[in-house]
């Protein structure tokens, strides 16, 4: 017997014969091992088994010739099936090793790359990598200029780029590398500032040089080391230098307010009876100008300080007399203000005098007597103060001791004396005589006449330089004699906070300015310095703007080709990285060929895109091209050659490479990479999606995909980033033929989160728009906020609209539905890298943020009497989230669910019933149902006024008026209910009480007279009231009017005079008793005084006007009141002045506005105000202009409010006699059915 089964693709067939109870296998097994068994020696044995079991005595039947028929018949049978599956088994068999011979095969690959070195000259180097492959793969090494490989010891001309190349059939595989070779023989010099003086290692100066760096550590600084410092590399090549300017600062001031240190201290003329000394004055005076300076001194190296002048000295210079000597002295200098002495400056070298030796001409000439005068007597120094003199010895001079007179009251020992005590602006000339013991000379000639004077001020000039630097320059003084150079100091425009610049200084006439903050403006002022002291302050200079001064674009890059058709290509480049202060206005191209030196223009014309075709091209040759970018300064200088471009029509099946990479939100751990769409799809083309790859630092050639599966947008956000590190991305484009060529890498970008870096806000406005705002801290007068869905496509004009306010712009949107979903993101139009994006969501933004300001209502309030007697208040409104919040108010207090009244609140029908068992009188008045869902907010309210007392009978029949109303935005609803019973079985418990529930008359002074009211619980009409004054009845007098509102009862009185003295008294009346409140005004003289003094509006003014227009409108209203009030107009509450349009005549308590020319601008509300000592009052008009040919409009007033303002519920009632006349006859005409 055969069995047969089903078997799945892959898996191992096997067939099971069974005959005479013998189970035979025949198959294969798939693997190393294989095992077939022969068709011919299967069937001998199974046949030799049979005979077997013949003999054995086993009884086999037969049926004739048709037994041995169906035998012969199953054995063809097995024997065909056993081939057919040994054929079956060999194929798959030779299927399966030719999979496992495929996989074996690997195309060249480097998993250890060529590694770039650094080496000094003379060393050895070997460059190594590791090829793997499957067939092996050949090696082909390149070698820089057919250098040995590898070089036993490394020469300059051996630096370059070493590249291996490994091929096989399935394709090849290169791999780069750098080698840098330094050069041994190169020196390093550091120089001191100003002077240029090489610095050399000492005590106070450390020089430190390693095989990349250089340092120079100043140790115990002073000012007199502030300037400018360089270091100057010498190689083969050439000298190389760099500068850095170091800023000393003054330390603190040893008193509040003190004075910086003085500076340059110096030891001139030592001479035998004095020592000359010259300083210069600090920066800073301190809180106070510098009044002076005290001269310290001190003998030996550990002395004591001590004071050399007891007064104050004025000027930068002093000579010290009474000196030991051979006595070794130092000196330093303090300055002194009104807040004390403050810190000395850096102490002289030591002096020592002993150690000069003088020989004199005395000695030399015996025959001398009487002496001759001295000759070029001159001033060498001069100041706002004093003069410095110095002549020359006779010649000859004599063998005597010589001196000199100056004045004849002054004996000097040597050819120099500083004159003092000199006055300013006044001319002087001297003359010096010779003195010995024999007599005294001639005078010597005249000195040429000089003036004394302080340093002069000098202007200055600011320059932008960079984003932090402002160059500075001035003009030198006239009179250049004695300056020993400038102090600079700076401020931000309009605080006048000056802070300066340099602490030593500068003998130049410019200097930079660094450290200042981009985008500020600055002013600033430069004063000179002399030995006299420091000169006025110059004018300040014109505010400038600290911005990198306009220059030419730096060179663009990243050229790289998009489309080729074999005469034409067409090329991207990426844009320079400084555009020189100004946008790029263009670019030019050169073009070469590789065998060829010299360069061709490409385009005349700039071209504004970063996108250009180069045609006229030869197919089969190689092509360079360079660009260069212009700006309104001019052009800059080229890019590097791009790589040789073969001219070959592109034919193959993957797309080409995108471009035009940009990064956005470039943020400490992740940021958005834009592209364009390769302009070539590729022959299997459209493209399906894109694959972005990422690479750490600037060197690595490891490449790393950030998205596993292909994107179709272009743009990505890449996530995972690490803080401070830089990287580098690029994009490969897909289509059926697989992935194309990559984009150039990018440019080197460094995950970080730029100060002030503001995210999108998403928000709902008052109006109940969703908007987006987006703030940028740095703006210019040309940047715009660019907004865009999905990084490309623009926002719709009728779907939202964009506001800027200061530094920030807001979208909002006009309608938001789901259309609106999506990516928003916001920009700088000049600094994308100020940039943002939103998502805009349905989860937990649309709908919350959606919702109106104001609760739809669906059911207003309603009140359901069971025949128990139960009362049902309910009202409904839209459909509420979770998160909805509902407050019950009655008569201002908030009430919640009890026994006595339980509140169901249902938010997602938006339902609220209140359910009473038996309405009690704790029930009456206002509810008032307050609702709170996200921004969205409203409130709806309910009076019940008890009317009987039958309001709380079991059986009650309701009926219903509700007040004319008026539902606008952000306004509540009121409906008044009034439950009633049969008048028969009313009782009057009800206005019993409310006549009991009244408080006492008061008095309130009004515009035209005084108001007398009662305040009540609550006032129902049926109860019967009447005013009376002295046992008169007053309230149906002309000068009076009385009046009613829900809680309060009054009457006023028009023009009081002294006759109103007296008692008046409200008499309320409820069926069967009579109530009364008083209130005596006999002793308020004031009170009537300030009624009848008050200013107040009499006649005039009507409630609307309306008016054609290019007429001319008058308004005229009278006035009353002691003293007389003063008037003002107002138009939509903003004070009118009399002028042009407007003209306002006030005379005798009367005021006079007049409107002329009219138009449609001048409709709105115009109030006259009147004041004095006693009130105000406030009277409007409403004003509408209407064109020719058209209707006047109808005229109407509008009175508010009948409830508490509190409870933001207003009730429109029209000023009109028919509505009042019906409301009258209705109200009586209910009161006579009750009765």
């Amino acid at each position: 017997m055969i069995r047969t089964s089903s078997v799945s693709q892959g898996v191992g067939v096997c067939t099971v014969c069974t005959f005479a109870n013998r189970p035979f296998l025949s198959g294969f097994l798939t693997g190393n091992l294989l095992v077939l068994w022969s068709n011919r020696d299967v069937l001998k044995e199974t046949m030799a088994a049979d005979e077997q079991g013949l003999r054995t005595g086993e009884k086999w039947t037969l049926f004739g010739n048709e037994a041995e028929k169906v035998e012969v018949e199953v054995l063809r049978e097995q024997h065909y099936v056993r081939q057919r599956c040994d054929r079956m088994a060999e194929q798959k068999a030779s299927i399966h090793l030719k999979y496992l011979e495929d996989l074996s095969h690997k195309a060249p690959d480097f998993p250890i790359p060529l590694r770039a070195h650094m080496v000094w000259e003379g060393m050895g180097v070997k460059l190594s990598c590791t090829i793997q492959g499957c067939p092996p793969p050949r090696m082909v090494a390149q070698t820089h200029e057919s250098s040995p490989f590898p070089i036993p010891r490394c020469s300059v001309e051996d630096a370059g780029e070493y590249k291996v190349v490994a091929k096989s059939s399935l394709g090849e595989a290169t791999t780069i590398a750098t080698l840098v070779v330094n050069c041994k023989t190169h020196t390093q010099e550091c120089n001191l500032p100003s002077t240029g003086v090489q610095l050399r290692q000492s005590s106070r100066v450390e020089l430190q040089t390693a095989l990349r760096s250089a340092s120079l550590t100043l140790k115990g600084v002073h000012k007199e080391q502030e300037g400018m410092y360089m270091v100057r590399l010498r190689t083969w090549e050439g000298v190389k230098e760099h500068k850095a300017y170091i800023f000393v600062k003054d330390a603190s001031a040893v008193v509040s307010g003190g004075p910086g240190s003085p500076l340059a201290l110096k030891v001139s003329d030592v001479q035998k009876d004095y020592v000359f000394l010259t300083w210069e004055p600090p920066s800073a005076d301190g809180a106070y100008q510098v009044e002076g300076y005290f001269l310290l001194r001190k003998e030996g190296t550990g002395g004591q300080w001590v004071r050399c002048n007891d007064t104050i000295q004025k000027a930068c210079h002093y000579p010290v007399r009474g000196l030991s000597d051979s006595t070794i002295y130092q000196f330093r200098v303090c300055a002194v203000n009104q807040a004390g002495v403050g810190r000395p400056s850096k102490g002289t070298e030591p002096v020592d005098r002993g150690r000069e030796i003088t020989i004199t001409k005395d000695q030399l000439e015996s025959q001398m007597k009487v002496p001759f005068p001295p000759t070029g007597v001159h001033v060498c120094e001069v100041s706002d103060n004093y003069a410095v003199l110095s002549w020359t010895e006779p010649e000859p001079r004599g063998k005597e001791q010589l001196t000199f007179y100056v004045d004849m009251d002054i004996t000097v020992g040597s050819p120099r004396f500083p004159m003092f005590d000199l006055q300013k602006g006044n001319s002087y000339c001297f003359r010096v005589r010779s003195v010995n013991k024999f007599g005294v000379s001639e005078p010597s000639e005249p000195s040429l006449p000089i003036s004394l004077g302080q340093p002069q001020a000098t202007s200055v000039l600011a320059i932008r330089d960079t984003d932090s630097a402002v160059l500075l320059q001035w003009q030198e003084p006239n009179e250049k004699e004695g300056i020993l150079g400038y102090y600079l100091y700076y401020s931000e425009a309009g605080k006048q906070e000056w802070r300066t610049v340099n602490n030593k200084p500068t003998t130049n006439t410019k200097f930079t300015v660094h450290g200042l903050k981009s985008k500020k403006e600055y002013v600033f002022r430069v004063k000179s310095v002399g030995q006299a002291g420091n000169s006025i302050y110059s004018n300040e200079s014109p505010p400038i703007l600290v911005k990198a001064a306009l220059i030419a674009p730096s060179p663009s890059s990243a050229i790289a080709l998009l489309l080729c058709t074999g005469s034409e290509m067409i090329l991207t480049w990426r844009a320079p990285a400084n555009n020189g202060g100004d946008p790029v206005r263009g670019y030019y191209l050169d073009q070469k060929d590789k065998e060829l030196d010299a360069w061709s223009k490409v385009n005349t014309k700039p071209a504004k895109e970063r996108q250009h075709k180069v045609c006229n091209l030869d197919g089969g040759h190689y092509y360079q091209f360079r660009v260069f970018a212009a700006n309104v300064v001019g052009v800059g200088k080229p890019s590097e050659p791009s790589e040789a471009f073969l001219c070959e029509e592109w034919t193959m099946p993957e797309p080409g490479c995108p471009y035009d990479l940009e990064f956005r939100e470039v943020r400490h751990n992740s940021l958005v990479l834009l592209w364009a769409v390769p302009l070539y799809e590729g022959q299997q083309g459209p493209i399906t999606g894109y694959l972005v790859e990422l690479s750490e630092g600037d060197q690595s050639q490891s490449w790393t995909a950030v998205n596993e599966e292909p994107i179709a947008d272009t743009f990505l956000k890449v996530t995972g980033l690490q803080a401070g590190q830089t990287y580098r991305l690029r994009v490969c484009a897909f289509n059926k033929a697989g992935m194309g060529i990559p984009s150039l890498p990018s440019e080197l970008i460094r995950a970080q989160t730029q100060p002030g870096t503001r995210d999108i806000e998403i928000g709902v406005d008052n109006d109940g728009f969703i908007f987006l705002a987006f703030e940028a801290t740095e703006i210019t007068e040309k940047s715009t906020f660019v907004w865009s869905k999905n990084y490309k496509k623009a926002i719709e004009a009728g779907r939202a609209s964009v506001l800027w306010e200061n530094n920030r712009s807001i979208l909002t949107f006009t309608n938001a539905t789901k259309e609106d979903l999506g990516l928003y993101t916001a920009e700088m139009s000049d600094n994308p890298n100020i940039s943002s994006s939103f998502t805009f969501t349905a989860e937990g933004t649309l709908y919350s943020k959606l919702k109106k300001t104001l609760i739809a209502l669906r059911s207003k309030w309603q009140v359901e009497v069971s025949e128990k007697g139960n009362v049902r208040l309910w009202m409904q409104t839209e459909s509420l989230s979770n998160a909805a919040e509902l407050r019950l108010i009655l008569n201002d207090r908030e009430i919640s669910s009890t026994a006595a009244h339980k509140i169901n609140f249902d938010k997602a029908s938006g339902l609220i019933e209140i359910l009473f068992d038996q309405l009690s009188k704790d029930d009456e008045g206002s509810y008032t149902a307050q609702l709170c869902d996200g921004r969205a907010k409203n409130q709806f309210t309910l009076v019940l006024v008890d009317e009987s007392e039958s309001i709380w009978s079991p059986k009650l029949i309701t009926g219903m008026f509700i007040l004319p109303n008026r539902a606008e935005r952000n306004q509540a609803v009121m409906r008044c209910f009034y439950i009633r019973h049969s008048f028969w079985n009313l009782t009057f418990s009800s206005i019993c009480g409310t006549a009991l529930s009244a408080g006492p008359v008061r008095i309130q002074c009004t515009a035209m007279g005084f108001k007398l009211y009662c305040s009540l619980k609550y006032y129902i009409s049926y109860m019967k009231t009447s005013w009376h004054f002295k046992e008169s009845r007053i309230d149906q007098l002309e000068r009076c009017k009385p009046g009613s509102s829900m809680q309060k009862l009054w009457v006023e009185v028009f023009a009081p005079t002294e006759n109103d003295k007296g008692k008046y008294t409200l008499e309320m009346f409820d069926g069967q008793e009579k109530h009364t409140r008083s209130l005596d005004l006999s002793g308020q003289v004031n009170v009537l005084l300030v009624a009848l003094d008050r200013a107040r509006v009499t006649k005039g003014l009507p409630d609307v006007v309306a008016i054609m227009e290019n007429k001319s409108l008058c308004l005229t209203c009278f006035t009353d009141g002691d003293p007389a009030p003063e008037m003002f107009w107002l138009r939509n509450d903003k004070g009118i002045v009399s002028g042009g349009q407007f003209n306002i005549a006030n005379e005798n308590k009367c005021s006079t506005l007049t409107v002329n020319n009219v138009t449609s601008k001048d409709t709105g509300n115009y109030s006259i105000f009147v004041r004095n000592q006693y009130g105000t009052q406030t009277v409007n008009v409403t004003v509408s202009v209407y064109k020719h040919g058209e209707k006047p409009p109808c005229q109407f007033n509008v009175f508010s409010t009948l409830v508490p303002h509190d409870m933001e519920t207003t009730l429109i009632r029209p000023v009109c006699a028919q509505w009042v006349v019906f409301v009258w006859w209705l109200s009586q005409l209910v009161f006579m059915g009750l009765n």
